[in-house]
């Protein structure tokens, strides 16, 4: 599928989800029975491995005292006269790191490492994840983190979609719950950041062609979930193709035990990718780098057009811009370059001292 034909069918799954529209089909309907056949193949092989258990990484990142040993290396930060960022994961197994041993090692104890180096700022990390999570049950965990009590999180980072198009859920309607999560998550005073849908084809026991279909489906849902979260004030990051080439040609380095979620070097090479990102919104990120890179390709561009292309490369990242544009709302299209993160030193969060918030 082109970048231009990709583009039509998002914006129709996009107005469809923002108009209350009917299901746009991901795949033709012919192909459905042999879909559901593969699937039913493919699920013989995936998930079999020992990736049930998800760690608890929630709890406060780069604290320290300036003698501790930790600080010494540069990991820990004090800062009496500002409170820790708060960083919140949505999403399915994805966001929650299942597939990986060490809480370490999943991507938001990475996200919150890497954060707290960049902000030289303690950062507190609150999980509500769930593995298995379809994009219906944001409307669940967002009401988790707005929770009474609860303060509002600086950032949060949502990654959803996988699960949409392995259960068949219409794509207007997945649409429709993510672009209602980032609005409620905006309005309060949030910054959101969306992992958009992983590309399904580089599932390792996944043959054609279902590889193909899945693939496919992956991306046009990614594009729409990327129009549908901009236009409520959001910034997505592609994770489709990030994780496509290069875990095609390292499946065994970058998918888990169980052959389908990532490994750990698989959550980190997707933190690498979000944490510019997750900097960015937050203002933390250096100015010379917010402006378009006329040599990495980067630009204003339609939203949908943006979107499409976001889809199929790794770890691009498409802000709003401007509301109206001779083909309706513009976006910033850009390729940050993706910055190590490094996996927290200790296997749990750094020093976790009574926190404020109940975390």
């Amino acid at each position: 599928m082109t970048s231009m034909s990709r583009a039509r069918v998002a914006r129709r799954i996009a107005a469809g989800a923002a108009y209350g529209g009917g299901g746009v089909g991901l795949v033709g309907a012919a192909a459905v029975g042999l879909l559901l056949a593969e699937v039913q193949l493919a699920k013989r092989h995936v998930g079999n491995g020992d990736g049930g258990r998800v760690p608890s990484a929630d709890g406060l990142y780069g604290w320290g005292s300036p003698r501790s040993s930790e600080a010494a290396s540069g990991g820990g930060y004090d800062t009496p006269d500002e409170p820790p960022l708060r960083l919140t994961m949505l999403g399915d197994s994805t966001a929650a790191g299942q597939g990986v041993h060490r809480s370490g090692q999943t991507p938001g104890a990475l996200l919150a490492s890497g954060l707290a180096a960049v902000a030289e700022r303690p950062v507190e990390l609150r999980n509500v994840a769930l593995p298995g999570a379809q994009s219906d049950d944001l409307d669940r965990q967002v009401a988790l983190v707005l929770s009474a009590g609860m303060p509002v999180p600086d950032v949060c980072v949502i990654m959803i979609g996988a699960n949409d198009v392995t259960h068949r859920m219409p794509p207007t309607r997945s649409v429709r719950h993510l672009s209602a999560a980032v609005r409620r998550l905006r309005t309060a005073g949030a910054e959101v950041v969306v992992g958009t849908c992983p590309d399904l084809g580089t599932i390792e026991p996944v043959q054609q062609p279902l590889r193909w279909l899945a693939r496919r489906a992956s991306r046009q849902l990614a594009a729409a979930q990327t129009i549908g979260a901009v236009e409520q004030g959001g910034r997505t990051v592609s994770l489709g193709d990030l994780l496509g080439p290069e875990f095609a040609a390292n499946p065994r380095e970058l998918f888990g035990p169980d052959n389908y979620h990532p490994s750990a070097e698989g959550y980190a090479t997707a933190a690498m990718a979000v944490l510019p990102t997750v900097c960015a919104t937050l203002g933390l990120w250096p100015a010379e780098e917010e402006r378009p890179d006329v040599s990495r390709r980067e630009g204003f561009l339609p939203v949908a057009r943006a979107a499409a292309e976001a889809a199929s490369e790794a770890g691009t990242e498409v802000t709003a811009a401007m509301p109206t544009g001779p083909r309706g709302p513009w976006a910033l299209l850009k390729r940050r370059r993706r910055r190590r993160v490094p996996e927290p030193k200790a296997s749990e969060p750094t020093s976790t001292p009574p926190s404020p918030s109940g975390v």
